[in-house]
């Protein structure tokens, strides 16, 4: 029997701005997942990071499953009614249309899943991001899956010596490419390196087996302007064969720049926090990520671990506010705000396009 893991993702409204969703909109997702416990689904796990739901589903009906698929938007939907009986901000947000046809790719969910053949002991952790977008996980990614620096297990570890496979996407020319490493590793960073294109969907052992998958859903892209980041989710499996769990979260244990942030226009550092802290507020940030570590028994989830409430990424969170500290100092400023090709989706467009009449010719 194959395992399925879903992870889907939407923001459908929060309390006082883009903080976190009522604890009722839980609730009626939770209440719409249990109805189908036993029935379409195994298992599931919802929670939140930041404003936005997570929807944590095992089931045996592979990818893109209609049934699948219908109860998560469901969900979303009761959850969304709730939230404008609250009057909570931006209530039905990431719900892009009314024309549910089956699958909420391309509706403004995100998506990140993965059929499985189970471990004795299968180990995955569930990433959640908020204000940030679809390319974060390139860096991390690249250092779970190729870097030895990171993970020891590259060199150490006859199971996964022989490196992984990449598959990358081109999210705005809409192609992939799947390279292997170590010995495609300087062309793969020729790409993920640029992360306003390129975004890893999923890494591959050599031979064959998913080790990961992120969604790579482009808010902006669906809905032809902004209306609120990507915020990705992520899957990735843990031990035997793949990277240790420890190796998986030590990435985060060193904050990164990414995109995002206030009004998705900005620079700021991906902080790790426990599931309690995941809460933006600080100019509606700093992004924020959290990994929760399940073991898994014929799809019944064991767990979680709330891995970065760990107090072994207390510095990374202080590292994170000094580095907070200093794109802040550059207010409207780049490298704090984003280059002219990452806003052009956002609200700034539209004041540049009033100014456009007034430039005189040098």
């Amino acid at each position: 029997m194959k395992t399925t893991i879903s992870l889907i993702k939407a923001d459908i409204g929060s309390i006082g701005g883009h903080t976190k969703p009522h604890e009722r909109l839980l609730e009626a997702c939770k209440n719409r997942l249990e109805e189908e416990k036993g029935k379409t689904l195994i298992d599931y796990y919802v929670t939140n990071c930041g404003d936005d739901i997570e929807l944590i589903m095992t089931h045996t009906k592979g990818v893109d499953s209609k049934d699948v698929h219908t109860i998560a938007w469901d969900a979303f939907k009761e959850g969304t009614k709730i939230a404008k009986d609250l009057g909570l901000y931006g209530a039905g947000q990431d719900l892009l249309s009314d024309a549910f046809s089956g699958n909420v790719r391309g509706m403004g969910p995100g998506i990140a899943e993965m059929e499985i053949e189970e471990r004795p002991a299968e180990v995955f952790v569930a990433f959640m991001a908020d204000k940030t977008d679809s390319s974060a996980f390139n860096l991390p990614l690249y250092e779970m899956f190729a870097n030895p620096f990171n993970t020891a297990g590259l060199v150490l570890d006859p199971k996964i010596h022989d490196g992984f496979k990449f598959e990358v996407q081109d999210v705005k020319g809409h192609k992939s490419i799947t390279l292997n490493t170590p010995e495609e590793s300087y062309d793969l960073l020729a790409l993920i390196g640029l992360t306003d294109i390129y975004a890893v969907k999923r890494v591959y052992r050599k031979s064959g087996e998913i080790a990961a998958v992120a969604s790579t859903e482009k808010l902006s892209f669906i809905a032809g302007k902004y209306v609120g980041k990507d915020d990705p989710g992520m899957i990735v499996r843990a031990q035997s064969g793949y990277p240790a769990t420890g190796e998986v979260l030590d990435p985060f244990a060193r904050p990164f720049y990414i995109a995002g942030w206030m009004r998705g226009s900005h620079r700021g550092p991906l902080m790790p926090v426990g599931e309690k802290d995941a809460i933006p507020t600080r100019f509606d940030g700093p992004p924020r990520i959290i990994a929760l570590a399940f073991s898994m028994k014929n799809g019944i989830l064991v767990g979680p671990v709330d891995a970065f409430a760990d107090v072994g990424f207390d510095k990374a969170r202080e590292k994170a506010n000094e580095m907070a500290d200093i794109m802040r100092r550059h207010g409207p400023f780049q490298p704090h705000l984003l280059p002219p090709g990452e806003l052009e989706y956002a609200t700034i467009s539209e004041v540049l396009k009033k100014l456009e009449p007034r430039m005189k010719k040098m």
